[in-house]
């Protein structure tokens, strides 16, 4: 057990020497969380929109102020004519339009939403926003005034709550699939390469003849990472907590659990790569292939799995970011427990099983 320990060490105090790596595991979480925190932001805010009205009663003017003093939209002014706010969205002057209708005064219908929809998710946020704040004065308008014409009509006005994400902020989206993508590729990416390196300095050979099992180096060498995986979790806790503002609503018990197994299939997914790369590039190439692009693509980070095709939805079932992805938006966000997640750690659990099994056996103890 001395043995173990001291390998244990041994990479430790490697890791610990290399600035390079220790700016990888480090730098990497607080660059990512930040840029997709603060910078890559889906957020509704600064909507340039332009209204079209040809009679400004007092409750069209209400709606227009309200829209302008939120922080979604800002009114960059007015036309009379449909095509004079066409005009301004072509010419790149305006995102969206609100157009009233001549009737609007007495009916307190006939309103039109005109929108730039080059980038149809962010449009169809812009629409969504614009609806509610609408619907929201005419409600507040009809509780003031009981014989407004607007109870009396036959429109609905719909109420819109938003559940575990009032503010609609894009960091409670996208900070568990940080997360997912961080610790996948951190875990796999340098215990792949940890174990290569050996191999390409033919310091392997000494390793696998010492005292200590082979089994039990790899196994050495995985803890350093393992330790360094938790340390990172912790971090990008404290940051989205505190940083990004983003809840903790659910168990931390359970967090670090269901963590726990994810770092685990990390890990092993990295020594079923050290196995079959025979140098760094080629283990970096494959974590970037096998591991960067379907975490990205396909695991929810970005794109929703029910707008995908549906072939992509059956290659998706095997991205194990998904799973782990899913689970911790409903831990950290929703504040569910852990009955509601249990789908998502068994079948994580599960990959880990197979992936360990898979690994340990295509280890080879005698290098060719």
């Amino acid at each position: 057990m001395k043995e173990f320990w001291s390998f244990v060490k041994k990479e430790a105090k490697h890791i610990l020497r290399d600035k390079r790596t220790m700016l990888i595991l480090f730098g990497m979480p607080v660059v990512l969380m930040l840029l997709f925190g603060f910078a890559i932001s889906t957020d509704v805010q600064n909507v340039r929109t332009v209204v079209v009205t040809t009679s400004q009663d007092h409750q069209t003017q209400r709606i227009i102020d309200r829209l302008g003093a939120s922080e979604y939209f800002n009114i960059v002014g007015s036309t009379p004519t449909v095509s004079g706010a066409e005009q301004l969205i072509r010419g790149q002057r305006a995102d969206m339009a609100i157009v009233f209708g001549d009737n609007f005064a007495s009916s307190h219908s006939g309103v039109q939403i005109i929108v730039d929809a080059a980038d149809p998710n962010m449009s169809q946020q812009w629409t969504v926003y614009a609806q509610a704040i609408i619907q929201q004065e005419l409600l507040a308008s009809a509780r003031n005034n009981p014989q407004s014409s607007i109870l009396n009509s036959q429109s609905s006005i719909v109420n819109t709550k938003m559940l575990y994400n009032p503010q609609m902020r894009s960091a409670y989206n996208f900070v568990p699939a940080i997360m997912g993508m961080l610790l996948m590729l951190i875990c796999a990416m340098m215990t792949s390469i940890s174990i290569v390196r050996e191999k390409e300095r033919g310091t392997m050979e000494v390793l696998l003849v010492s005292p200590v099992k082979p089994l039990m180096v790899i196994i050495a060498k995985a803890v350093p990472y393992l330790v360094l995986a938790f340390v990172i979790l912790v971090v990008i806790l404290l940051m989205s907590y505190f940083v990004l503002e983003v809840p903790l609503a659910g168990s931390l018990f359970w967090i670090f659990v269901l963590s726990g197994i994810y770092i685990l299939l990390a890990l092993s997914l990295g020594l079923l790569i050290s196995n079959i790369a025979q140098t760094q590039l080629v283990a970096l190439l494959m974590s970037a292939m096998v591991l960067l692009m379907p975490i990205v693509m396909l695991s929810g980070m970005l794109f929703p799995i029910e707008s995908m095709p549906k072939i992509l939805q059956y290659v998706s079932a095997i991205i194990p970011p998904r799973y782990y992805i899913a689970a911790m938006r409903k831990l950290m966000i929703m504040g569910v427990g852990v009955e509601h997640v249990m789908p998502e750690m068994l079948i994580l659990a599960g990959m880990t099983a197979f992936l360990l099994t898979v690994a340990l056996k295509t280890f080879k103890k005698r290098l060719e």
